[in-house]
């Protein structure tokens, strides 16, 4: 299972699949039935989960692209069921957070770039040719639209959709839509919220709260305290909530 031209470590898993002259480092961890094809490269600093798929020209566990960075030690964490695909680079942590961490059930599209200290949720897609910043996080089940350039620091909240080829500079809530630019929230994410099953109830009151967050020219901490009067065991509308009072970043605007 593993290719004649392939360096790699003899104590891999026989169900582990490695193509031809890719590099696998003796300490890189990678769980069984993963397949890693043709020219990947996955340094020491790298854990892969179970039934991983890594396609042609990824690498990962380079070190970061960042002149603070002094060779301390850190890791990349890729989840179970994970699809990277070609020419994919993810880049481990700094001494900040220590890890570059992608969650279970993620597709990474190729020519992608994860950088240090990201954060990548579960079922999570991420299209091609996007450009993460370092400390990115990405909350589940957000989708990121081709050719994005994320600046660092900056959240997307789950469920999320950002349209491809806008910049994301700002952070873009739970449920959102985001497009234009400047990025600004476009509505909701309705057709990512439908296919994830959420029911017409659920979207009303998601929909309700980016009202009161937004159209109802209050201040923000107005707004907040609103929202949480409103919907206070609304589990949806307090993930709102909880991502707007955490925000650094700044909030896309309306």
């Amino acid at each position: 299972m593993i290719h004649p031209s392939t360096i790699a470590p003899v104590s891999l898993d026989p169900s582990i699949q490695v193509g031809a002259y890719s590099i696998i480092d003796e300490d890189c961890q990678i769980g069984i039935n993963t397949q890693i094809h043709n020219h990947v490269r996955a340094t020491s600093f790298t854990t892969i989960g179970q039934s991983v798929i890594i396609h042609t020209g990824a690498v990962l566990g380079g070190d970061p692209q960042d002149l603070k960075f002094g060779g301390e030690y850190s890791t990349v964490e890729i989840g179970d069921n994970t699809v990277i695909r070609e020419y994919v680079t993810i880049n481990r942590g700094t001494g900040v957070n220590g890890k570059t961490k992608i969650g279970s059930y993620t597709l990474i599209m190729a020519y992608a770039h994860v950088a240090h200290d990201c954060t990548v949720g579960d079922h999570v897609i991420i299209s091609n040719a996007v450009n993460m910043a370092g400390h990115v996080h990405i909350e589940d089940y957000a989708a990121i639209g081709g050719m994005v350039p994320i600046h660092q620091f900056c959240r997307i909240g789950r469920y999320a959709f950002v349209g491809g080829g806008f910049r994301v500079n700002q952070d873009v809530p739970p449920y959102a839509l985001a497009a234009g630019e400047p990025l600004r929230f476009s509505g909701l994410n309705y057709v990512g919220l439908r296919r994830n099953g959420f029911s017409e109830e659920r979207i009303k009151a998601i929909d309700r709260a980016y009202f009161i967050l937004y159209r109802q020219r209050l201040a923000r901490r107005d707004a907040l305290e609103k929202m949480r009067d409103e919907f206070s065991t609304n589990p949806d509308v307090l993930n709102i909530i909880q991502f707007v009072e955490t925000c650094e970043r700044g909030l896309i605007k309306p």
